[in-house]
């Protein structure tokens, strides 16, 4: 065999060798430290988990998995008419209960018997923003509404937030177009 040949073999036997241990240290729970961070990335393994993305082909750490929390909602808000708009009140005012802040609320009457609405609450580390339809009835003075909402983004510790088939409840003053709501269910953020 001539000289190159087996200079060839030799690599290939050393590259295949190499492979082999790695493999078994990792089947067999050698701690990943104690491999060659280069051997581990050009296997596709990073140092300090799986995959090697990062900046630069540095291998990031293992993703970590954040459980989200529910709670029982319980709001409640009274809003007062901003602007008005054909058939579309825009209504703001503070929502109190479970998470607390300012509240705007859109209300589209769509028809003589239902609602939907736009609602956007803003707590101090983050936003909710969801929307809903109720059904919607004249008793004398006021207008009174019900039917579900979801909430369908977030921000800030809300990013997650994740709600459907919340309870949506409310009145409508026909005075002065101010608003009462009332929000329940569960909420996942």
């Amino acid at each position: 065999m001539s000289e190159r040949g087996s200079g060839e073999a030799s690599a290939r036997h050393s590259v295949l060798g190499q492979r082999r241990r790695v493999r078994s240290a990792v089947r067999f729970g050698v701690a990943a430290a104690t491999l060659s961070a280069a051997t581990l990335t050009s296997m596709g393994v990073g140092v300090l988990g799986v995959g090697t993305a990062g900046a630069k082909g540095v291998a990031r750490g293992p993703a970590v998995a954040k459980l989200a929390r529910t709670v029982s909602l319980s709001e409640s808000g009274r809003l007062r008419l901003t602007s008005k708009k054909g058939f579309t009140l825009n209504e703001r005012g503070s929502a109190s209960g479970t998470i607390t802040g300012a509240i705007y609320i859109h209300l589209h009457l769509v028809s003589s018997s239902k609602v939907t609405a736009e609602v956007n609450i803003y707590p101090r580390e983050g936003s909710l923003t969801g929307s809903g339809s109720a059904s919607y009835h004249v008793v004398g003075g006021y207008a009174a509404f019900s039917g579900t909402l979801s909430i369908t983004r977030g921000s800030g510790k809300y990013a997650r937030a994740r709600a459907s088939s919340l309870r949506f409840t409310g009145t409508i003053q026909r005075r002065d177009d101010s608003v009462s709501v009332q929000l329940s269910g569960p909420l996942s953020y």
